[in-house]
């Protein structure tokens, strides 16, 4: 079982290479053609760090990261990386980015993190339990009790990303619940686990987008699957959930 020291580790290593350039006057590349794909020094050195500790301690395992993609990736284990998900927050001085590391077995998530060095917090998941250590103290993850669209606050990263049929299916939910909230990246997810929000819905992830988020909130009580109820580590349109009552009504609605 991989050990809370390691995701420490982790957390450690990458920090290391992202807050020293957080705030500062850095190079910012783009990675399409057309629109506006950012990447950092940041994100480079960071997944290089993160790259190198997972290799040096479990050589047998595959890596897939978003800044340098695939290696031994049929290996039974994988690690899956985002050096930083909320390029554009980090861009802007936001502290709503985080480094995700996730781990799969198989296909399927069995441990991640959600670290956010600026504000001093790590989100992880291994065994049987969702985990925060951060200011006000050590604790256990549990998501609320929300049950009811009504009553539930979500997030997305913006609406914007959502076209056609999907736009409409987003709007009618959005226009559901208590309270909607942007930009929010995977500090959104961190959030469900630990009991402050209710629903994440979001559209077009890759698995570095999620992979790691996957474990932290089923360990804390949550749901999380794709819109057509497939696993959510296969990404694409994502659904989290405090309770199974709101996931399934999220589906409902959002596949009237």
């Amino acid at each position: 079982m991989i050990e809370a020291e390691f995701m420490r580790r982790i957390a450690a290593a990458a920090a290391a290479q992202t807050l020293p350039r957080f705030r500062q006057a850095g190079l910012v590349s783009n990675k399409l053609a057309s629109g506006f794909d950012p990447v950092t020094e940041a994100d480079r050195e960071a997944e290089k760090a993160i790259r190198s500790l997972i290799r040096s301690t479990f050589p047998d395992h595959g890596i897939l990261g978003e800044e340098f993609g695939a290696e031994n990736t049929d290996s039974r284990h994988v690690w899956v990386i985002d050096p930083i998900d909320g390029t554009r927050a980090f861009i802007s001085g936001l502290p709503l980015w985080g480094t995700l590391v996730g781990l799969t077995d198989g296909g399927d998530a069995i441990a991640g993190m959600m670290s956010q060095p600026f504000t001093g917090e790590l989100f992880w998941a291994a065994g049987e339990a969702s985990h925060y250590d951060g200011p006000g103290g050590a604790r256990r993850l549990a998501t609320r009790g929300t049950r009811a669209i009504a009553e539930a606050t979500m997030c997305t990263t913006t609406p914007a990303l959502f076209a056609g049929e999907m736009r409409a299916s987003y709007d009618r939910l959005e226009g559901s619940v208590r309270l909607a909230r942007y930009g929010t990246d995977c500090y959104a997810y961190a959030m469900l686990a630990a009991g402050n929000v209710d629903l994440v819905v979001e559209t077009g992830l890759q698995p570095y987008d999620i992979v790691a988020l996957v474990p932290i909130i089923e360990r804390a009580g949550g749901v999380i699957t794709r819109w057509d109820s497939g696993p959510a580590e296969k990404a694409g349109d994502i659904v989290a959930a405090a309770t199974p009552e709101l996931h399934a009504a999220a589906l409902e609605m959002l596949n009237a």
